[in-house]
């Protein structure tokens, strides 16, 4: 234990003890279950017991012959970009918004984080009821042109209302990362920029986005990742995967193939293959972007 820790704690056990109980909730609940699924990804289970037999990639290949397969990877992906893109500038523009009223900073912060204590199941719910096409916000514009909004039978409206609630639900955590970046910068960088003839707009771009680019890099990491491990309550509480396969995300499709289908096989090979994706995903990111970005100031 190096001399800072041993100065910040007496006992030197007590960091381990703190940091124990985190630990195992994590490997218990996260790095079991994607060991097991992929180790079921080289078995034929059977759903109702009885054992299995080991297929080798056999599973791997039948899965990524599978249309439906790609067909929910592409909407995943669309639903990954589309819904974190939006769940990251929302939350800037209110974050630079309330930096600048500095006296409704703090207001706006309490207001805006509140929704994050929603669970995913209850936001799929509520929006399911506004964006009702008979007694939803959009209602009146079914009535003057009967048949423009019915997510229950239009897939497009349908993945739109799902991307609303994702987007919803990510902005009170992002909204907080970005302001508390923002409102790190020295007011006398602003006052600097300000002499030099900068105005507003300019400060904004030049000033202050790029001087926050740590805070907004995280936020698009988290929000990928967010995407793909919250998107399930809300396909399952607002669609179900339809109108016709339109809000069919991987990670629904891979719940209803292994406890509706019974194809445990399969869903265990579709769960290693999105945990493969994701950890590459960000990888990438972390290879593309996080070297691009500066955090000394």
């Amino acid at each position: 234990m190096s001399a800072a820790s041993q100065a910040l704690f007496a006992n030197r056990w007590l960091p381990v003890l703190l940091v124990t109980p985190l630990a195992l909730l994590i490997v218990v609940f996260f790095y079991v279950p994607i060991i097991q699924a992929f180790y079921w990804s080289f078995f034929l289970e059977r759903p109702f017991g009885g054992g299995s037999i080991f297929v080798g990639w056999a599973n791997f290949a039948r899965v990524l012959a599978d249309p439906q397969f790609w067909q929910a990877g592409r909407r995943t992906l669309l639903f990954m970009v589309v819904g974190s893109s939006l769940a990251v500038l929302i939350p800037l523009i209110l974050a630079v918004a309330a930096d600048r009223a500095i006296a409704l900073s703090q207001p706006a912060r309490n207001v805006l984080v509140w929704p994050k204590g929603v669970a995913g199941a209850s936001i799929g719910v509520v929006f399911a009821f506004i964006f009702n096409p008979f007694v939803g916000i959009l209602a009146p514009l079914n009535h003057w042109f009967p048949g423009i909004w019915n997510p229950g039978i239009d897939g497009t409206d349908a993945f739109i209302t799902l991307i609303a609630a994702h987007v919803w639900g990510g902005i009170p955590f992002n909204f907080v990362i970005l302001l508390a970046g923002l409102q790190s910068i020295p007011r006398t960088m602003h006052q600097a920029a300000a002499m030099d003839g900068a105005g507003p707009w300019r400060r904004i771009f030049d000033v202050q986005l790029p001087l926050i680019m740590p805070q907004i890099f995280l936020t698009l990491v988290l929000e990928f990742t967010e995407s793909v491990t919250s998107a399930f309550a809300l396909v399952d509480t607002m669609t179900q995967g339809g109108p016709g396969g339109a809000t069919m995300l991987l990670v629904y499709k891979i719940y209803t193939d292994g406890f509706a289908g019974y194809d445990l096989s399969g869903a265990a090979t579709q769960t290693a293959i999105l945990m493969v994706f994701v950890i590459l995903l960000t990888s990438a990111q972390f290879a593309f972007l996080g070297r691009r970005i500066s955090y000394e100031r």
